[in-house]
């Protein structure tokens, strides 16, 4: 089971956070009071596999707080429930000039009398907390993209390379462009196996149809390139922080050229070690 606890000062991304690992399939719960945590992770460990990912948000305020967020942690060693601490810090000036971006209150801000005051008090106060994190995050120049993209890498998901899906789709131009695309490549310069008789109700998923493609130095050197550029592209659009990516491989109508390069692309990209899927739109008109 992935058991991740999420903590850290007001402003510095703890929502963002975890709203980025249930979009890659974790169960999230925000403000769980730590007395609940170990009876709640006992109810995980004995789903059955329902609730293998978790993440919980605490902020552990307040003395009596603090006894119980570590009597909590403590009780999930003696279960052998392993977790992750994560603390996302930012600095004092970053955090105060967010929520004046924002206009929202700090929650310590009617104590101290004012922003500075509330946002250095809670920064105090969450030392013993931050001191025992497993992974500390710093979002104080980061991004959303790249908190995001920091997030899944330091946690360790689970999801391939940072848990981007790739989708790769073949089609044919004269049923027009699939709208989702981020990338969509042409390869309609490559010869048409559709004239070729033997070959003209077979796809690019037969073996016939790729040993003809095959046949023609064009075809390997397209590919060289093809994967090139895609091997280069992915990692960074995983640093960007992006979630999906849609490669669309266009021929004339989405049979054959098109379904054979998609089909070649997908498993390199799966080789990669990325989560791909390939979709062939056309492929089965008429």
């Amino acid at each position: 089971m992935e058991f991740i606890i999420i903590s850290g000062l007001s402003g510095a991304g703890k929502s963002k956070a975890a709203s980025f690992l249930e979009d890659v399939g974790f169960y999230t719960v925000d403000n769980m009071p730590p007395v609940l945590m170990p009876k709640f992770a006992e109810l995980c460990m004995a789903g059955g596999g329902r609730y293998d990912r978790v993440a919980l948000v605490n902020d552990a305020r307040g003395g009596v707080a603090f006894d119980d967020f570590f009597e909590a942690l403590d009780a999930l060693k003696r279960m052998n429930c392993a977790y992750t601490l994560v603390f996302l810090d930012a600095s004092t000036d970053t955090i105060i000039k967010r929520y004046k971006e924002t206009r929202r209150s700090h929650p310590l801000a009617a104590e101290c009398g004012s922003l500075e005051a509330a946002a250095r008090r809670e920064r105090e106060m969450l030392e013993p907390v931050r001191a025992r994190a497993d992974v500390i995050i710093d979002t104080t120049a980061l991004s959303t993209a790249k908190l995001r993209g920091e997030v899944l890498r330091l946690c360790g998901t689970g999801e391939t390379r940072g848990g981007m899906a790739v989708n790769v789709v073949s089609f044919g131009f004269k049923y027009g462009l699939p709208i989702e695309a981020d990338l969509v490549f042409d390869v309609r310069f490559l010869p048409n196996p559709y004239y070729v008789p033997e070959l003209r109700s077979q796809t690019g998923l037969d073996a016939g149809v790729r040993n003809y493609l095959k046949q023609y130095e064009d075809t390997e050197i397209f590919l060289n390139y093809l994967r090139q550029m895609i091997g280069f592209l992915l990692p960074h659009y995983v640093e960007e922080g992006k979630s999906a990516l849609v490669i669309a491989i266009g021929c004339t109508g989405g049979q054959h050229r098109s379904v054979a390069i998609t089909h070649a692309l997908a498993e390199f990209i799966r080789q990669e070690g990325y989560q791909v899927s390939e979709t062939h739109r056309d492929m089965t008109r008429a």
